[in-house]
């Protein structure tokens, strides 16, 4: 006989479905790991070494503590959650772990190992924007149904949905964690190459949320309508001017005379100067 989860279920998190090892009434029991296999669904695809050795000896010293989620497949099961205690049993050298078995559907345990990483926090923010993206387009749910689903706020699934602009280079840096989810938010929406500079600027300098913020603002906002006529007369005074916006992360103006010109560099405080200094003269100020 089949169980099927529902959502509300979902909604109040995995210890609704997987009850500590101690509840009798679990009805788990143990599996061979050689029989367990990865789900191709599972949001999280990168867990660090340090922290699984770490898990590893615990579960030397204590056993598996809390039993996995799987479903049954014709070639064994297919984890759907508990993937990294699964790899931390393996390098423990154990044979067979606790487990609890349900049929569950595609959607189900893509749901459920969704909501196990976002409860542990064990998803970096690309990760959980894929996961959601794949929940709304593979399989139908709303925006609105997500957010039940993992219990965030509907805003908060759609800045994470809008992650997924960013240029491929900003999300790996966010993945990593060189940049945090604030940063990439107030980079979202400006051309490829801005974010990469911005990006470029906010490593090498350190620069906080706020000042990112500022730095994308002033490299959205238009430029003034006096300069569209000499840029017209000229292009490339405006693809030089656009290349040093990227290269130095600011608002640049250049302006062009009989006899030479000037180059007009904007920064709203101390520690933009000291930023752009450096940048500038490769050394601190």
């Amino acid at each position: 006989m089949s169980a099927r989860v529902s959502g509300p279920a979902l909604g109040r998190g995995l210890s609704a479905l997987i009850p500590t090892r101690d509840d009798a009434s679990d009805g788990a029991r143990e599996i061979p790991l050689s029989e367990i296999h990865i789900n191709p669904n599972q949001p999280r695809r990168d867990v660090e070494h340090a922290n699984l050795e770490a898990l590893a000896l615990s579960i030397t010293d204590h056993g598996v503590l809390q039993p996995i989620l799987v479903t049954e497949t014709l070639d064994g099961y297919r984890i759907v959650a508990g993937e990294r205690r699964v790899q931390a049993a393996r390098l423990a050298g154990l044979e067979r772990i606790p487990a609890v078995i349900r049929q569950l559907a595609d959607r189900e345990q893509l749901e459920l190992a969704l909501v196990e990483n976002v409860q542990r926090e064990d998803l970096n923010p690309i990760e959980e924007a894929n996961a959601f993206r794949q929940l709304h387009e593979e399989f139908g749910l709303t925006q609105d149904e997500i957010a039940r689903q993992v219990g965030r706020a509907r805003t908060t699934v759609t800045n994470t949905l809008r992650l997924l602009e960013l240029d491929e280079g900003v999300q790996a840096a966010l993945a990593d964690g060189r940049i945090s989810e604030g940063h990439a938010r107030a980079i979202v929406g400006l051309p490829p190459v801005q974010q990469l500079h911005l990006v470029g600027a906010i490593v090498e300098s350190g620069l906080s949320v706020r000042q990112a913020e500022e730095l994308a603002r002033r490299l959205r906002e238009p430029k003034p309508a006096a300069d569209k006529t000499e840029r017209r007369t000229d292009p490339d005074l405006e693809r030089v001017e656009e290349d040093l916006r990227n290269a130095l992360g600011t608002k640049v103006l250049v302006a062009r005379g009989r006899k030479g010109g000037r180059i007009v560099i904007e920064y709203y405080n101390d520690e933009d100067l000291g930023r752009l200094y450096d940048r500038l003269t490769g050394g601190p100020a």
